[in-house]
């Protein structure tokens, strides 16, 4: 009776997991801009997606290697056609992602990607395959998708052409029509060679521009909707917002004495201060408009590449030197004789200049909205970035401006020996640990590994530590004047620091810290977790929290017969978002990680993996068709013929001969992952 009786409760389970579906979060339908062109004319591909409610797409213009998947188009050569730059999203949305430490473009509703070719034969045909990965924070799950798009175009002749014969020379109106073609071929070649690079199974969000009958409405311009992009209003709240932010980065801080020092040797100093501001929002709205030819690669460079993060890096150092009294931030002699001769005579070129300096040396700080002014510059948007750098430059005109009308206000504060020298310090303080960042951002962009996450975390303690010992008078610098009393104000500033502290002390340990799991390094940087204990199997990984488990089923299962435990399946991926939150906040919880720990054989499967398999374990997929020859394809193929399901994470308990006791589940909350371990596990026995 017990066999039969755990049979049919077997049969049922597994009756209950079929009723799953293949998850197709995002739809697409691919289309020319025009069916019939000329030969030799260039015309856009459109590929245009419908995204379910509630799901979003990773767009195709963010570094790849942040760690989410971005959009990639391989197209199969033929002379027919010819790419002309690389592939472009049509207005995605942006954000910081906590989590991956960065920015993301993403699409929701709808989406649209843009790709120019050049029409070489009367009968061009465009074939390929785009690759990409929906998302849902509903339920944390996650979906990769491939689907192959073939574009047939009519070229037809032109009478030009016609009328040419071989050896005839081309008129003088065709050949500054190929020159000008050659040029844009040109300008836009890195474009194209990023386009020809190989694809790798990743995952994309997009949003396709189209109406709501999944037709385009005008075939020659992109379409754009309402819900598609956040409207004019709020991205210039956004951007005010982030202008009045920037303000009070502390690289910002060392030009307001500068322009009180400036504005209080002028005479008519408040039309001239009204002036300042409004050449510091001319400035900013000039970088808006220079920023379009730098176009979408830029963005990636500034923020991944190693020179520019690391003039960052020392940029921070040099702020928070400055700020702790080695020297003074001034311009160099010459400049300020010069403005001083230019204010002599009328002193507005000298105004400007300050502006210009403001700006310029802001930068460092601004860097991140400039940057995500890139994108829509990209795509041909040109009031929009426009006036999103003068909504940004308000704020700075208006601060700097108030203080160039009423330098007494800096005036009356007090002088060095005051609390605005000890404030400077903190700053200064601050700075380095800013500092690290930028520096870890080339560490991880570049998978070096010399700064673990525990370095990162200890020189972040040492900071805080020292910043409340400078508060309470106990760490002195050479002009500071001498603490005689503990005020209640600097008792609690510098408790707040010792408890930032101390909130980060087990993270030296590699314990979880969930306020800063978007600025920290990623767990995996530190090897703590892999020393606590060995290794009990030696095809085994070490895993997130000390635990430890297999990356490959069979090996999995094989263990599992040996110690007598069920096998835990974790489908994830390196590029999951919400995987990586699981790991972070619902596996490190106690009653969960004793579970995993004790009574699971754990098999960390991931879809994304790009290892390629032995030759001889190379096939065809049930499935699909399609040869799998790499770790992710077999384990998202594993995951779909047996569990007819497609997203991720999703965790599935199975015996050792690899039957699922109980119904898989997604993202879910610490309660519900233990009851499902729970039941897994007497299931099991």
């Amino acid at each position: 009776m017990s066999k039969s009786y755990k049979l049919i409760i077997l049969l049922l389970l597994i009756s209950k997991v079929s009723l799953a579906q293949i998850l197709q979060p995002t739809t697409w339908k691919f289309q020319p801009a025009k069916k019939e062109v000329k030969v030799g004319e260039i015309i856009e591909l459109q590929f245009n997606a419908t995204i379910q409610k509630d799901w979003y797409l990773y767009s195709s213009d963010f570094d790849p290697d942040l760690g989410p998947i971005v959009t990639e188009v391989s197209f199969i050569p033929n002379s027919s056609y010819k790419l002309v730059g690389g592939i472009v999203p049509v207005h995605p949305k942006k954000k910081y992602d906590d989590l991956w430490g960065g920015n993301i473009t993403y699409f929701t509703g709808k989406g649209q990607f843009l790709q120019k070719v050049k029409i070489l034969k009367p009968e061009a045909k465009v074939d390929g395959k785009i690759s990409f990965q929906s998302c849902t924070d509903v339920d944390g799950r996650c979906v990769n998708g491939k689907e192959d798009f073939s574009f047939n175009v009519k070229g037809i002749a032109s009478s030009a052409a016609e009328m040419a014969k071989p050896g005839i020379e081309k008129s003088a109106v065709e050949e500054q029509k190929d020159a000008v073609a050659s040029k844009d071929e040109i300008e836009e070649a890195d474009e194209d060679v990023v386009s020809k690079l190989p694809t790798m199974e990743e995952a994309i969000n997009n949003e396709a521009v189209i109406s709501e009958n999944d037709e385009v409405i005008n075939s020659d311009l992109p379409v754009q909707k309402e819900e598609e992009v956040t409207s004019l209003w709020k991205f210039l709240l956004l951007a005010l917002g982030a202008g009045f932010a920037s303000i009070f980065m502390p690289c910002i801080y060392p030009i307001m004495p500068m322009t009180v020092s400036f504005f209080t040797k002028q005479e008519n100093g408040k039309s001239k201060a009204f002036f300042y501001g409004l050449s510091i929002m001319a400035i900013f709205a000039v970088m808006g408009l220079v920023t379009m030819a730098f176009g979408a690669p830029f963005l990636n460079f500034i923020s991944t590449h190693w020179i520019p993060n690391l003039i960052f890096f020392i940029i921070f150092i040099l702020f928070g030197i400055s700020l702790l009294g080695a020297f003074e931030i001034v311009l160099p002699h010459e400049a300020v004789n010069k403005i001083d001769r230019m204010s002599d005579r009328g002193g507005i070129i000298g105004i400007f200049f300050m502006a210009l300096t403001l700006v310029v040396v802001s930068f460092s700080c601004t860097v991140p909205f400039v940057g995500s002014l890139l994108i829509l510059s990209a795509q041909g948007e040109v009031l929009r970035p426009l006036y999103g750098m003068l909504a940004f430059g308000l704020p700075f005109a208006a601060v700097f401006t108030s203080l160039a009308m009423f330098p007494q206000w800096l005036k009356n504060l007090p002088k060095s020996g005051g609390w605005l020298n000890e404030l400077k310090a903190v700053f200064g303080f601050l700075e380095f640990g800013l500092a690290l960042k930028f520096l870890s951002n080339i560490d991880l962009a570049y998978h070096w590994n010399l700064i673990h996450r525990n370095i990162f975390i200890l020189i972040w303690v040492v900071i805080a530590v020292l910043i409340g010992l400078y508060i309470l008078g106990f760490l002195r610098l050479p002009k500071d004047n001498r603490v005689e009393k503990f005020s209640l104000a600097r008792i609690v500033y510098s408790v707040i620091f010792f408890a930032f502290a101390a909130y980060m002390v087990p993270g030296v340990a590699n314990k979880s810290l969930p306020l800063l799991s978007g600025i920290l390094p990623p767990m995996p940087t530190s090897e703590v977790s892999a020393t606590i204990k060995p290794l009990a199997h030696e095809k085994m990984k070490a895993l997130p929290h000390g635990l430890q488990g297999f990356k490959d089923y069979d090996d999995a299962l094989a263990y599992s017969e040996e110690v007598g435990k069920p096998v835990l399946i974790d489908f994830t991926g390196y590029a999951c978002a919400n995987c990586r939150k699981m790991e972070e906040f619902v596996w490190p919880k106690e009653e969960v990680l004793k579970r995993l720990s004790e009574d699971f054989v754990i098999a960390s499967l991931y879809v994304d993996d790009k290892a390629t398999l032995p030759v001889e374990k190379h096939y065809i997929s049930s499935y699909d068709n399609e040869k799998k020859t790499t770790v992710g394809g077999k384990n998202m193929d594993l995951e779909i013929t047996k569990f007819n399901n497609n997203a991720q994470p999703y965790y599935a308990v199975v015996d050792s001969e690899g039957n699922p006791l109980l119904e898989p589940i997604g993202y879910s909350s610490e309660e519900e992952f233990v009851e499902f371990l729970d039941k897994g596990k007497n299931l099991f026995q």
